[in-house]
């Protein structure tokens, strides 16, 4: 059975030996990129266009044309590539149309190579765009799916190939433009007259070009045939004017197989019906084992975006099918009333219903599957990427090394919400923090909590994420500071006071966030100057080079005109040289200060103390919901693991 995908839906490909056949309507060029597995086209071998139509594994139109047939043995692709992005592009230069939206929406279906067809996809909803990724083969677990992406560019190949990486994007554009046009410029030469019994007339082939019939013809380019006598390409003599044909045509194509193809690879066997799914931890590229896991958190969070993208497409075509089907029923006033018009809006609604379900039975379908990955990925996951509640945590031991990422929370969407993809984010910190602690208007639960309960809770997001900074951080290399004016953060910092974890108690007065700040604004220049200039050698000896984190609470009490621009510098700059921050605050607090704020906030990622959906995806259009990392409520975790820590600290003398 066909697929037929719309845009975000992916789909399993039965076979690696496969054909990628393109309608377009007008003529269109037809290429492939090869992606890694960061998705990045490393380079112009990667790419297959009419210039350069073949590549292993694959082979490209050499010009471009209305239909196309691409040839994909996935087998046969480099052992570094997981991606194969199908391109469509319009010739520039032509008076053929210059944007997708003024031809009809190009088809493509993936089939066999029987010609069994396993899935298709029309391109919809293109305008402007001159350059399209149509499809995209992508290896996920060990198998290969196709998934319909129908992404375009106004920018034409240049803007596409550099989206995906490519350096030199628009040199290689530029040659396929070149490729392009000469495709289309090459003219046809008529075939060469037949010579004596070869013309159908009888005439000779010199009489028939104007020739005097004393003069021989000119034999073809490369030595074969001229009048076509012989076989093609068999070198034989050119027969003189006048003389009969040596021989019957020959038809066939000098450089056609003549013996039968090689049987296809069989297909890999099918997992057998009824047999439950059953995922691998760590089944993703990568030098390490936690390496594998991160990208293979970030590939269930683009499995879960793109289903949900594609249930949320089929539902908003089928309510605009029922509205069109209904609308014909009443722009008629012979059929607006009746049991006819009755039974024809039954039957939109049935369909209607009936185009929902199928799209909520395939959803339904990949979330399940994403339900049992997570939770077999959960519990092999190291502790920067694991939640408070794993045993992990149990077993804990202070690292050596600094990991790649580490875990703020989880998201998830409305259409599934037990299923929670974690959030990581790499280390160091490329942004800083800011707890929001003020009223939000998003999220089902932010409406249940007081203005006081919050925060309560931003101080403990604020506790539990410093924590996991100090855990999976090497013994002295990294160092939190805390800025409370007011000092109401005493309770909440409990922990981290109690077994060493804090540098120095928490600073209160307008005294304490001038000399804070002032101290590690210097550090700020002096590394910067020193990384600058390569005299890292000369910072001064009583510089701590340990990685920073500034704990910011209830700000901006207790700030001033010259703090609050210091604070906005250490944003900006801070995070380049080891200089970390985490604001714990409302943003309505510091209205007084009008627009100076906001590029403070718009420098740091927003994260809620309650589950919220302010994380925009503008990719698909998602709002994913935020729930924060914290330790289950009468869980002594955190103070174990910090324990450890202050332990390690007291240990190596911090």
């Amino acid at each position: 059975m066909t697929a037929e995908l719309v845009r975000g839906q992916n789909h399993p490909l039965s076979g690696t030996r496969l054909e990628v056949r393109v309608s377009a309507g007008q003529p269109v060029m037809a290429g492939v990129t090869l992606g890694d597995a960061d998705g990045r086209v490393p380079g112009d071998e990667w790419v297959a266009h009419p210039a350069s139509p073949k590549l292993p594994g694959l082979e490209v139109s050499r010009q471009a044309a209305a239909e196309h047939r691409l040839a994909v043995d996935l087998d046969a692709l480099p052992e570094t590539a997981h991606r194969v992005n199908v391109l469509l592009a319009l010739p520039s230069g032509t008076s053929g149309p210059d944007r997708f939206g003024a031809l009809a929406a190009p088809f493509l279906a993936v089939t066999g190579t029987d010609g069994t067809e396993m899935a298709n996809y029309t391109v919809t909803g293109l305008d402007a765009e001159s350059a399209v990724v149509a499809l995209e083969l992508y290896r996920r677990q060990g198998a290969w799916k196709v998934r319909a992406v129908g992404q375009g560019y106004a920018g034409g190949l240049t803007a596409m190939l550099h989206d995906q990486g490519l350096p030199r994007a628009a040199e290689t554009a530029a040659r396929i433009e070149e490729a392009i046009a000469q495709g289309v410029a090459r003219a046809v030469a008529a075939p060469p007259a037949q010579v004596g019994g070869g013309a159908a007339d009888g005439r000779t082939a010199a009489g028939a070009a104007g020739h005097d019939p004393a003069v021989p013809a000119a034999p073809a380019a490369g030595g074969g045939a001229a009048g076509g006598g012989g076989p093609a390409g068999s070198g034989g003599s050119v027969p003189e004017p006048g003389t009969a044909s040596v021989g019957p045509v020959s038809y066939r194509h000098p450089g056609r197989r003549t013996s039968a193809p090689p049987e296809p690879a069989p297909a890999a066997p099918a997992a057998e019906p009824g047999q439950p799914y059953q995922p691998v931890a760590g089944d993703a590229t990568g030098w390490t084992m936690n390496e594998r896991l991160y990208n293979q958190v970030w590939g269930m969070f683009e499995d879960l975006a793109r289903a949900t993208a594609a249930y949320r497409s089929a539902v908003d075509f089928a309510e605009s099918r029922l509205e069109q089907e209904l609308d014909r029923v009443l722009s008629d006033p012979s059929t607006r009333v009746g049991p006819a018009a009755d039974a024809a809006r039954q039957e939109a609604r049935a369909r209607q219903a009936e185009l929902v379900e199928q799209a909520r039975a395939a959803l339904d379908r990949d979330l399940d599957r994403l339900v049992v990955e997570a939770e077999v990925v959960e519990h092999a996951l190291p502790p920067a990427f694991a939640r408070w509640d794993n045993p992990v945590w149990q077993a804990y031991q202070v690292p050596l090394e600094t990991p790649m990422a580490l875990r703020l929370g989880d998201l998830h969407l409305p259409e599934r919400r037990d299923l929670r993809i974690p959030m990581l984010v790499r280390l160091p910190l490329e942004r800083g923090l800011w707890i929001d602690s003020g009223r939000s208007a998003g999220g089902a639960d932010a409406s249940l909590v007081d203005a006081a309960e919050r925060r309560r809770l931003a101080l403990d997001c604020a506790v539990s994420h410093a924590a996991r900074l100090l855990a999976v951080h090497p013994v002295g290399d990294y160092s939190v500071h805390v800025i409370d004016p007011a000092g109401a953060a005493g309770t909440a910092l409990a922990p981290l006071l109690e077994h060493g974890a804090l540098k120095e108690p928490p600073l209160a007065g307008a005294r304490a966030v001038s000399e804070v700040l002032g101290r590690l604004t210097q550090r700020v220049d002096l590394v910067q100057m020193a990384v600058r200039s390569g005299a890292v050698d000369s910072l001064p000896p009583d510089l701590d080079t340990a990685e920073q984190l500034l704990i910011v609470n209830d700000f901006p009490h207790g700030f001033d005109d010259r703090s609050v621009t210091q604070l906005r510098y250490l944003a900006d700059e801070g995070p380049s040289v080891g200089v970390h921050l985490m604001m714990v605050a409302d943003r309505d607090d510091a209205r007084a200060y009008g627009p100076v704020l906001d590029p403070l906030w718009r420098s740091l990622l927003r994260v809620t103390p309650v589950p919220d959906d302010h994380l925009a995806d503008p990719w698909v259009g998602h709002s994913w919901t935020y729930e924060p990392s914290l330790a289950p409520s009468g869980s002594d975790v955190l103070r174990q693991v910090l324990r450890r820590v202050g332990q390690a600290r007291k240990a190596y003398g911090i």
